[in-house]
């Protein structure tokens, strides 16, 4: 077993997990002021609320959006299990062909989802990871990583809306019962819910166009639990993605460790 750890710009997922099953997969709030003993309590509190010992943990990685804060989770992780923790990264083998003009300004979030997807996945591969930011990875029918596609996270663009207007208000994100909404917020649930399904059907229609062929559409993500089911595609929803692509990881490093690293 070991400890993943996917920091991104608005939360930080956790989980432990094995080649036999994910043990849990909780989000804390990514805050840029907390120090590296409190990230530790938070991960050793998690940890203990599901009754896993950091004995069973045989080591860690992470894989990080948020240079500030890279270094800062890597050790707090270390300090609760007391072992290597690796950090995705330049020198991290992850065995993807990447096939991009700069394939070092790669997220590592999308290289891990990517690594996740082609161990569960038939090829092609279309991957929706909708977070503070939607992205999307395209892997070929050769295995080989050909690009993507960055936009505004919906969560983002609805906080935008909202600081930027007038009238308009903060809404929870739910569906309303019709695309035609006849108040406020009905007509903004319908473009944040039925809108972003829209956006998403019409970006897969022309990536499956420029591949030539159909391709495997799997989600990922806090946002996409709730947009996936409202798409006209067929979208798998796979909350453990990013844990796996980091098990993935871990294993194809697990002799490689970091000079002054505990082990």
């Amino acid at each position: 077993m070991i400890l993943a750890i996917n920091v991104g710009n608005t939360n930080i997922t956790v989980g432990c997990i094995d080649r036999t099953q994910t043990y849990f997969v909780e989000r804390i709030s990514t805050q840029l002021n907390k120090t590296e003993l409190e990230y530790a309590i938070t991960l050793k509190n998690i940890m203990e609320l599901y009754q896993i010992s950091a004995s069973l943990v045989e080591g860690g990685i992470v894989s990080s959006v948020v240079p500030p804060l890279s270094e800062t989770i890597r050790q707090s992780a270390m300090k609760i299990i007391g072992r290597d923790v690796k950090l995705v990264g330049p020198g991290v083998k992850n065995g993807l062909n990447i096939q991009i003009d700069n394939p070092a300004q790669l997220g590592s979030n999308m290289v891990v989802d990517a690594v996740g997807a082609m161990e569960s996945y038939q090829l092609p591969i279309i991957i929706i990871d909708m977070g503070t930011a939607t992205s999307i990875s395209v892997i070929n029918q050769k295995g080989c990583y050909v690009g993507g596609v960055i936009m505004p996270g919906l969560n983002s663009a609805l906080e935008f809306l909202a600081i930027r207007t007038s009238q308009l208000p903060k809404i929870s994100l739910e569906a309303p019962q019709h695309t035609i909404g006849k108040n406020t917020v009905s007509c903004m649930q319908s473009g944040a819910v039925y809108g972003t399904a829209s956006m998403l059907d019409g970006m897969i229609d022309r990536i499956t166009a420029e591949l030539g062929e159909p391709a495997t559409v799997v989600s990922t993500g806090r946002l996409a639990r709730f947009i996936s089911p409202y798409c006209r595609h067929s979208i798998t929803y796979d909350d453990s993605l990013m844990l796996r692509g980091l098990l993935s990881i871990y294993e194809k490093n697990r002799n490689t460790g970091r000079k002054g690293d505990r082990t």
